[in-house]
């Protein structure tokens, strides 16, 4: 309960930041690619660019944690094995050693 609401009042306090931001800068700003040109808001380009920074860093948080989960997939699968081989090793009868 305490995590969603520190997490609303985060939220809260950037979206405030955000439109102080935008009232501060409300003069546009030309955006120049280099197959187009745009003019658009300081703050909207801002915020924009904030956005697809944040996509792309969920995007390489997913490539990591399915690199994770394979790892951990492959470790079960050896730690099974492995097990097994102990279990079968330890029901062998022991031999004495002459």
């Amino acid at each position: 309960m305490l995590r969603i609401v520190v997490f609303f009042i985060f939220v809260l306090i950037v979206l405030l930041v955000a439109v102080v931001f935008a009232a501060i800068n409300p003069a546009p700003m030309t955006l120049d690619l280099a197959f187009a040109e745009f003019e658009i808001q300081t703050s909207l380009a801002l915020i924009g660019f904030l956005a697809a920074g944040w996509a792309f860093g969920m995007l390489c948080a997913g490539f990591m944690l399915l690199k994770v989960l394979s790892e951990r997939r492959q470790l079960k699968k050896a730690l099974r094995l492995a097990e097994a081989e102990v279990k079968s090793l330890r029901s062998m009868p022991l031999q004495d050693a002459d």
